[in-house]
C-alpha cells in the first residue's frame, strides 16, 4: 500500500511538472514574437472568418510562428471576445498575444475621406464617387433619411445641411449609410447646448440656423468675412428685407439642372420659393452643407449695421450700409461683368 500510495504521488508530482512546464512552454509561445523582421504588414480578416481560418492566415504571412498558441491564447484570455473583421497595419515582430489584443480592440486601419465645406448632398456624393469610388446612388438612398435629425429639425425632408464637412477617418469597408451616420453624428457633436442657447436667444430654430449658415457658407469662404455677412443676413431678416441671395437661386436652378455655370438677370426673375430677391425671410432649407466656421458665424453675427455687400472679384467683398453706398461699389465692381 505505502509502495502504492508512493508511487502515486510520483506520478501526480510528475503531472504537475509537466502541467507546468507545458503551461510555461504555451506562455513563452503566447508572448514570444515570431522570428520576422521588423517591417509593417498589411493583413486583412475577411468578414465571416472564424478563429481558425484567421490564425492560419496569420501563419500563412509569418506573422505568427504557430497557429496553436494563437488560438489556444485566445479561448483562455479572450472568451466572448470577437476578433474584427478589417484591414490591420500590423508592424512586426508581434506576439500571438499582442495580434490578438489588436484584432479584439477592432483596430483597423483608418483612411481619411475629406469632405469640402458647401457642398449640396448630391454634390458631396459626386464628389466622394470621384475622390474615395463611394457609391453615388448608395450615398443618395442613405442621405436621403432624416429620422438621425428628427428630434432637432422636424421639418426636414432629408440630411441637406446636416452632413458636416469635414476630414474623416474610416476603414477600407465603410459604408456609405455608415459615412452618412457620422457626419451627422459630428454636426450633433459641433452644435452644442451652448449654441442651442445661442439659437434660442436668436429666436432661430437649429433648422432655421442651419439654413442660415448654408447661405453663408456659399457667400464667402474667407473667414473674417463670415461674421459679417451672417451680419447682413441677419440686419435684413430683423428689417423684413429679402435676403438676396444669389447663391439661393443658384441652388434652386441646380435642383432643375437648369444651372448654366453663371448666374443671369433673367434668373432673379425664377418663381421659386428658394429664390430670396423675391420672398422674404430664410428660404425653405439648407442650400448646402455649412462648416463649423459658418455654423459659428450664423450665430454670432457682427455687431455691424451693414445691410449690403458685394463681390471684389478676388474673393473679397464690400460691405455697405445704404443702398447708395452699395450702388457705388456695385458699379466699381460688378457692372461691367454682369451678362
Amino acid at each position: 500500500m505505502r509502495k502504492a500510495l508512493r508511487a502515486f504521488k510520483y506520478i501526480l508530482v510528475a503531472g504537475a511538472v509537466f502541467v507546468l512546464m507545458m503551461a510555461g512552454w504555451f506562455s513563452i509561445q503566447f508572448n514570444t514574437a515570431a522570428d520576422a523582421a521588423g517591417e509593417t504588414l498589411l493583413f486583412e480578416v475577411a468578414e465571416g472568418w472564424n478563429a481558425g481560418q484567421i490564425a492560419e492566415a496569420l501563419a500563412a504571412r509569418g506573422i505568427i510562428a504557430r497557429q496553436w498558441p494563437f488560438l489556444l491564447g485566445y479561448r483562455l484570455f479572450f472568451p466572448g471576445q470577437s476578433l474584427k473583421a478589417g484591414e490591420y497595419r500590423l508592424k512586426t515582430p508581434l506576439s500571438p498575444k499582442q495580434v490578438i489584443q489588436a484584432l479584439v480592440l477592432g483596430q483597423v486601419l483608418l483612411y481619411p475621406m475629406t469632405i469640402p465645406e458647401g457642398l449640396t448632398r448630391r454634390e458631396t456624393a459626386q464628389h466622394l464617387n470621384k475622390a474615395y469610388a463611394v457609391d453615388t446612388e448608395a450615398f443618395l438612398t442613405a442621405s436621403a433619411e432624416p429620422g438621425a435629425v428628427r428630434d432637432w429639425d422636424a421639418e426636414s425632408a432629408d440630411l441637406e445641411g446636416y452632413l458636416l464637412p469635414e476630414t474623416y477617418h474610416f476603414p477600407k469597408d465603410v459604408t456609405p449609410a455608415e459615412m452618412v451616420e457620422a457626419m451627422v453624428d459630428q454636426f450633433q457633436s459641433v452644435f452644442t447646448e451652448d449654441w442651442k442657447q445661442r439659437a434660442s436667444e436668436l429666436g432661430l430654430s437649429v433648422r432655421q440656423v442651419v439654413i442660415l449658415a448654408s447661405l453663408v457658407e456659399k457667400e464667402t469662404s474667407r473667414g473674417e468675412e463670415r461674421a459679417l455677412v451672417s451680419a447682413v443676413f441677419h440686419n435684413r431678416l430683423r428689417m423684413g428685407m429679402t435676403l438676396g441671395c444669389d447663391p439661393t437661386i443658384v441652388y434652386a436652378l441646380k435642383q432643375t439642372d437648369s444651372y448654366t455655370g453663371r448666374l443671369r438677370y433673367q434668373d432673379l426673375k425664377l418663381d421659386s420659393p428658394y429664390n430670396t430677391y423675391l420672398y422674404p425671410g430664410l428660404p425653405p432649407g439648407p442650400i448646402a452643407n455649412p462648416g463649423r466656421a459658418s455654423l459659428e458665424a450664423a450665430l454670432y453675427p457682427e455687431d455691424v449695421d451693414y445691410l449690403y455687400f458685394v463681390s471684389r472679384n478676388d474673393g473679397s467683398h464690400q460691405f455697405s450700409r445704404t443702398y447708395r453706398e452699395h450702388i457705388n461699389a456695385v458699379n466699381k465692381y460688378q457692372r461691367r461683368r454682369l451678362p
